[in-house]
């Protein structure tokens, strides 16, 4: 556990966005890729609008205490048919400490889009684990995404 605290004082970890239970959404970059995706992939990767959209569990790997981010991929389409893709993180450069992906739940509402929430814990401003609660809205028409942590 001192080697958690360590790594959020020593990283600024404690006090950024994570623990102010913040999020965010990104472009996809080299921590997308698909080595990172959490084997297996049938258990740790879903798709929702007759395929059209995909959200995966991503492990990094590093840093230890924060590997584990939310890829989404979705509309709209780019020029030669690739949808957007986008990671959810809960600061930049660090992810969750741990994501529930078997217990993601699914809803969708014409007047604001798909809608996904699951369990995870991200690191506190103490360097411990805290259980929350990852909501996160596309709108598949603007390509719009939405995320929040609660309590």
């Amino acid at each position: 556990m001192r080697g958690l605290l360590t790594f959020a004082i020593c990283t600024g970890f404690a006090s950024g966005p994570v623990a102010s239970a913040a999020q965010e959404v990104t472009p996809c970059d080299f921590r997308a890729s698909a080595e990172n995706i959490v084997e297996p992939w049938e258990e740790n990767s879903r798709t929702f609008a007759n395929g059209a959209v995909r959200v995966a569990l991503l492990d990094t790997i590093e840093p230890g205490a924060a590997a584990f981010h939310i890829l989404l991929l979705s509309s709209p389409f780019d020029e030669v048919g690739g949808r957007q893709c986008r990671m959810i993180s809960p600061a930049r450069g660090f992810g969750f400490y741990s994501v529930d992906f078997q217990a993601l739940e699914a809803a969708y509402d014409p007047a604001t889009g798909l809608s996904f929430a699951l369990p995870v814990q991200a690191v506190d401003e103490t360097g411990n684990p805290k259980p929350r609660r990852l909501h996160f809205t596309l709108n598949q028409a603007s390509g719009a995404i939405s995320a929040e942590l609660a309590p």
